[in-house]
């Protein structure tokens, strides 16, 4: 049990410097090696506590595809992030406002936060000895919140059409493909006949 919380408290540390890290590294690359190094501490965490697939989905899906796509388009494009970084200055007495206010509104809730006695029963919801993590989490997901389920992947396919509409570019020249006109034209529109006589075809 000590070592179960000493690799906890190892590993909560490791996520918190490295999510700190992220936003502090003057490098992007290095910023996304440390949000590697996060994951992969919080994946630790959650075989902890006993969440082997939770682990597993983060280390496959954010490690291996979200966090590696980051880092190669960081290294392929070509940003001059001095130039970016010249408006920082002007931006920093706004920016320490505003951090400040949401360190007081977090400080505000964590000395003020209380449980309830019903509360306090239900932090840790009895799963069945005969279920795997996978299947009680699946029961959960698609049972009792299959709703939210639902709205959450409404809500993440709305926002990818608005992402694509609001990066979509017409430029002149290039040829876009029109499904509707394909679809609606005729016979005389797509064939062709032509009559070609006695030594006049292409050799």
């Amino acid at each position: 049990m000590m070592l179960q919380a000493a690799a906890f408290y190892i590993l909560s540390a490791v996520a918190v410097l490295s999510a700190f890290m992220v936003v502090a590294a003057k490098n992007p690359v290095r910023a996304v090696l440390f949000l590697i190094l996060a994951f992969f501490s919080v994946a630790g965490i959650f075989v902890i506590l006993g969440a082997e697939f939770l682990a597993m989905i983060l280390v496959i899906v954010y490690v291996g595809a979200v966090a590696v796509l980051f880092l190669f388009v960081v290294m392929m494009l070509d940003i001059d992030f001095a130039e970016l970084k010249q408006g920082f200055l002007s931006y920093l007495p706004l920016g320490g406002l505003v951090a400040l206010a949401l360190a007081a509104m977090l400080a505000l809730v964590g000395f003020t936060w209380t449980m309830s006695d019903t509360a306090s029963g239900h932090l840790q919801a009895p799963m069945p000895a005969d279920m795997t993590n996978v299947e009680a989490l699946g029961a959960v997901l698609y049972d009792q919140y299959v709703l939210y389920f639902q709205l959450a992947g409404l809500i993440l396919l709305v926002a990818m059409i608005g992402a694509i509409t609001l990066t979509l570019r017409h430029r002149p020249g290039v040829r876009r493909q029109d499904v509707g006109k394909q679809v609606g034209r005729k016979r005389a529109e797509a064939v062709e006949l032509v009559d070609v006589k006695r030594g006049e075809g292409i050799g």
